[in-house]
């Protein structure tokens, strides 16, 4: 896994990188701004981006931005201390596929960082309640159109099976071993929900299916989902 760390205080910077280093993971670059963050991003090409929220200057959703504008398509991960809802939801509408808090515990920093290698999206569990609240916000917000009959109806019977799994927390790997099907035929599927679902992320999705009444551990998503 090479990495690229976008984090204006130092220590925090090299803290994080010894984690990652400790636990085979390459840290190709660590700079202290988003402009230099972009700039390196488009240079080394890392496979995943770990990425702070307030920066002065270009702040972390900014860089979000910018990263996608100059045609960085890695994986960014917000690490933070921020618990603001503002901000949980103007990462994910810029791209992000996590939002993680500092003071999370270091040996569950890597496994969250490859079930976003893996194509899954991460929140930390004392966001999610609030990720709830941005789906419904943003459900209430779309144009008619997209409030048409209920989306769930238009998944099929082996996408909400699918569905239920996800909702219930397990990664893609448990849902091919549980339903004796392979990743990639459970990552089609999924697109295919999320496509159905009008849901950016599998951490919306799971949130709209509990909300819906799936979920047979009838649980919300926590840090990996």
């Amino acid at each position: 896994m090479r990495v690229l760390l976008i984090d204006d205080h130092a220590l925090v910077r090299k803290g994080i990188g010894e984690l990652l280093q400790s636990r085979g993971a390459q840290v190709v670059a660590s700079v202290s701004s988003g402009e230099e963050g972009v700039q390196r991003a488009v240079e080394l090409r890392p496979d995943i981006i770990l990425l702070d929220v307030k920066m002065p200057g270009v702040n972390g959703i900014e860089t979000v931005e910018r990263l996608r504008a100059a045609g960085v398509t890695a994986p960014v991960v917000m690490l933070t201390m921020s618990r603001e809802d503002a901000e949980l939801g103007a990462a994910l509408r810029a791209g992000a596929q996590g939002y993680l808090l500092k003071d999370m515990e270091p040996e569950d920093l890597l496994p969250a960082l490859e079930s976003v290698l893996r194509g899954e999206s991460v929140v930390a569990r004392e966001m999610v309640g609030t990720l709830a609240g941005i789906v419904r916000d943003d459900a209430g917000s779309k144009p008619a159109a997209r409030c048409r009959a209920d989306p769930f109806a238009e998944l099929t019977p082996r996408e909400l099976e699918i569905l239920e799994h996800v909702a219930d927390g397990s990664s893609n790997k448990m849902i091919a071993r549980a339903l004796s099907i392979t990743d990639g035929t459970v990552k089609l599927h999924v697109k295919s929900i999320l496509r159905k679902l009008g849901a950016r992320s599998r951490v919306e999705a799971a949130v709209r299916a509990v909300e819906h009444g799936l979920g047979r551990n009838r649980k919300r998503p926590g840090i990996r989902s």
